[in-house]
């Protein structure tokens, strides 16, 4: 069983946050994803700094801006991910990007790279599962699972297809938009969640990601889906912080902690 996997097995709800690699810079990242496990994360989704990232919103574009102007790269994150694995064994990481990077350094590089470094899965962006054919084969062939999003507009013949080729967790996009947006019915997403379990004929997670940003909406997640997923509200606490580090870290580890709270206490 790898980590992904053991994480659901264990977990209630699985608590998952995303960073871009490189925000503030690469040793804040890393020291952030270290305090974050201390604090309840169940798994660390690390974002790949890309020209054009068409799926997030203007918080988490501003911090790729930031990363990018650091000239950050798919090799730096394959660099902080090796050292994390030096002091951390057991949270399941996962990359997640956008197609080009990996394009860039060769889909068979990358995919026995990712497997030698400690990565657990992969959220390629703007690879829909009609393409993905090649590396949905080599990342299951390194035993990296490939992580699909559905959204609401997905309909149920592809989703399906989507489900088949997917390991690890679905991410389902609570809303149609971009990242950052607001969750205000927990009606109509608690019945897509249940829909997509009875969809999934390999008892597939599904977590929610999307406008999940205090510990009341993740509470209320938590009730129907096997994981929430937080990250605009990270970054955010990362921009607004960037000129007092121990102040952006406090606030995040503070943040964590009650999201944590929250979902051990539903």
């Amino acid at each position: 069983m790898n980590r992904i996997a053991q994480v659901f097995k264990e977990k209630e709800t699985a608590f998952i946050t995303y960073l871009i690699c490189g925000d503030p810079d690469i040793r804040s990242t890393e020291k952030i994803m270290h305090q974050m496990v201390k604090s309840g994360v169940d798994i660390i989704e690390l974002g790949v700094p890309f020209t054009d990232p068409i799926a997030d919103g203007p918080t988490i574009q501003r911090g790729v801006e930031r990363c990018l102007q650091k000239n950050i790269s798919l090799t730096d994150v394959f660099t902080l991910i090796k050292n994390f694995r030096k002091k951390d064994l057991s949270t399941p990481i996962v990359i997640m990007g956008y197609m080009n990077p990996i394009n860039k350094m060769g889909v068979h590089k990358f995919a026995k790279k990712a497997k030698l470094i400690g990565v657990d899965g992969v959220l390629i962006v703007d690879l829909p599962p009609e393409e993905s054919m090649l590396i949905n084969q080599l990342l299951r062939e390194n035993n990296l699972d490939q992580i699909f999003l559905a959204s609401p507009t997905t309909k149920s013949s592809r989703l399906k297809k989507i489900i088949d080729m997917s390991s690890g967790y679905l991410y389902y996009v609570s809303l149609k938009g971009i990242t950052g947006s607001s969750i205000s019915d927990f009606s109509e997403l608690k019945k897509r969640v249940i829909y997509i379990k009875k969809t999934s004929n390999n008892n597939l997670p599904i977590t929610v990601g999307f406008g999940i940003k205090n510990s009341v909406i993740a509470k209320n997640i938590s009730k129907f889906a096997d994981g929430i997923i937080i990250g605009s509200s990270i970054v955010e606490l990362i921009e607004k912080n960037l000129k007092n580090k121990k102040v952006m870290f406090n606030k995040i580890n503070l943040f964590i902690k009650d999201i944590s709270r929250s979902l051990a206490s539903k």
